[in-house]
């Protein structure tokens, strides 16, 4: 029988879209929602520790520490070609980006760092990063 599992992780990041006509256009910050869904059949072998896991919580939070966190938490993440490059000469948090910083991008990349990683362990089957209480972007495995 196969259970999905989830786990939810929170951090603080800013960004700033250049070439957007909105609000979001100048640099900004959220606080920010990860939930990493895994879907596996609970280990039933007694003799084991982790008998009626799919996955020890705590690894999900290992991985995502390790991986994700330092590269999203408390940063500010532009675009390579931003305006405000040259930023990082005052502040050491700033992170360029091949990509609009988007929430949806930001969240491609957060899936692509985390599939490999579970391959063979169990299946990511969803991904979501939540930008304020009322907006959130979703990967789907079925989707894709």
């Amino acid at each position: 029988m196969k259970i999905r599992v989830t786990k939810q992780f929170t951090f603080e990041a800013a960004h700033a879209l250049d070439g957007y006509d909105g609000k979001c256009k100048d640099i900004h910050g959220h606080s920010y929602a990860l939930d990493l869904t895994v879907i596996g059949e609970p280990d039933v072998d007694a003799s084991l520790p982790r008998c009626g896991m799919v996955i020890d919580f705590g690894d999900i939070k290992d991985v995502v520490k390790r991986e994700i966190l330092p590269l999203f938490d408390h940063r500010l993440l532009l675009r390579e070609d931003s305006r405000f490059k040259g930023i990082e000469d005052k502040n050491e948090r700033v992170r360029y980006v091949d990509y609009q910083p988007t929430c949806e991008n930001m969240l491609i990349e957060i899936v692509q760092i985390l599939l490999p990683i579970f391959e063979g362990k169990c299946e990511v089957t969803k991904v979501s990063l939540r930008e304020t209480a009322t907006s959130f972007a979703e990967w789907h495995a079925a989707d894709n």
